[in-house]
């Protein structure tokens, strides 16, 4: 039996869900990097690969379940094919946030640059992908555009503030 078509209104959700979870694996992966650039000169480009990416996957993981318990809490019925669709879509998404470090710190293990350059360049990529997550996000609101511009500046202004925040907590 084909599944009804989404409407604008489930679209825009569904869009917001993937996009809210790319923010969020970015600032697991941003807090990642962050402690691995304090180890950096201790670590192989392997070890600092592998971290990344088995925090992502639990960070992914955890969301999966956050939202199968949810969506049975709120519709008192476990999810269909359609909704776990979704759910699966969402953390694909998620991973999609820590490609460009990956690469990154693939690089540092082939040799192409240092550990420690490589952790740094991709603290800056996730910090301008949020602007850019937000920049993409915001073209189909309505809204001025400086509300739009603020909206941009608050997210990489977080984002800029969790990075303080961790080099606080790693100097402590």
């Amino acid at each position: 039996m084909a599944e009804p078509a989404e409407t604008g209104t489930e679209r825009n959700e569904s869009y917001a869900e993937r996009l809210r979870e790319r923010v969020y694996v970015g600032f697991t992966a941003l807090a990642v990097l962050l402690a691995l650039s304090s180890h950096a000169h201790e670590l192989s480009a392997g070890a600092a690969a592998l971290t990344l990416f088995i925090t992502v996957a639990g960070v992914l993981l955890a969301g999966l379940g956050a939202d199968l318990i949810a969506y049975t809490v709120a519709h008192s019925a476990v999810p269909g094919r359609s909704e776990l669709r979704q759910f699966l879509r969402v953390a694909r998404g998620g991973l999609a946030s820590v490609a460009v470090p990956l690469v990154l710190i693939g690089l540092a293990g082939l040799g192409v640059m240092r550990l420690p350059r490589a952790l740094a360049i991709s603290q800056v990529v996730l910090l301008v992908t949020f602007g850019v997550i937000a920049l993409v996000a915001l073209r189909r609101v309505r809204l001025p555009l400086w509300q739009r511009i603020l909206l941009v500046a608050v997210l990489m202004a977080v984002g800029a503030f969790a990075v303080v925040l961790e080099l606080v907590a790693h100097l402590l």
